[in-house]
């Protein structure tokens, strides 16, 4: 019974007073009240640590919120620009094309007046079904899923004015770029002029080079089969818009890819 009575005895003293007030607490009650406030402060210093913090974080969101609608709205009015470009340069070829106009020379270019010729091949797209050969084969083969635009031809003997050794195939950027013909990765990389690009080493004396790329698929001394994705079309290099530069050689030569691979309708 005495450990159940046990009391504590609070005695309070005003400064300049002679009097003294005592509280006589059950023990059990005093325990309680001091691990109450203690509880009570702890909760309180958690309190102030996790508030400010978070309390700080919710104060950007609203500026957070208006950075990321600004940011989308300038993406969007760069897509817009960059569709109207393309849109311009590709009704800028067509004109340039019906006027007999001729644009500069590229910075660096060189005339090719003794071109060589091959005969024309017909080829099935790689959209359409069709079986590619295995192994190293001639490039016979339209390097696209999609017929695409030809932008700009090869130049052609008698007009150095327009060097241009391949053809300008205008794609979306992320077309997937294919093999015109089975053979070894020659070489893969970046150039000033070509941008990222892939050239293919076949048979018979052909090289193909695929430039502007994207994206690079293929490494140096890869093997290549026909049909096979090197590459993803881009806008990379000296370039204006979207495009893929195809172009077709044999013992150094240029050849218009034109007369050696087309596309089915």
């Amino acid at each position: 019974m005495r450990h159940k009575d046990r009391r504590v005895t609070v005695v309070v003293h005003t400064d300049g007073e002679l009097a003294s007030r005592q509280y006589r607490l059950p023990l059990w009650a005093f325990e309680a009240a001091k691990w109450s406030a203690l509880v009570i402060g702890l909760l309180i210093v958690l309190f102030f640590a996790f508030a400010g913090p978070i309390g700080r974080a919710a104060a950007r969101v609203p500026g957070l919120e208006r950075e990321v609608a600004r940011l989308e709205a300038e993406n969007s009015r760069v897509q817009q620009l960059a569709g109207a470009l393309n849109r311009a340069e590709s009704n800028y070829q067509e004109l340039r094309s019906m006027l007999g106009v001729k644009a500069p020379p590229d910075k660096g270019a060189v005339a090719r007046p003794d071109l060589m010729r091959s005969t024309a091949v017909r080829a099935r797209p790689p959209s359409a079904p069709l079986r590619y050969e295995s192994g190293t084969s001639e490039p016979t083969h339209w390097p696209l899923d999609i017929p695409g635009f030809v932008t700009r031809g090869q130049v052609r003997p008698g007009d150095p004015a327009e060097s241009h050794p391949g053809i300008d195939i205008a794609v979306p950027p992320g077309t997937p770029v294919r093999a015109a013909g089975g053979g070894v990765v020659e070489a893969a990389g970046t150039d000033p002029a070509y941008g990222q690009f892939v050239l293919l080493r076949h048979a018979a004396g052909y090289e193909t080079m695929y430039g502007h790329a994207s994206r690079i698929l293929v490494r140096e001394g890869d093997s290549a089969q026909a049909g096979q994705v090197i590459a993803l079309s881009g806008n990379s290099g000296r370039s204006t818009a979207p495009h893929l530069h195809f172009e077709i050689r044999r013992e150094g030569k240029s050849l218009d890819p034109l007369t050696v691979v087309k596309q089915e309708n």
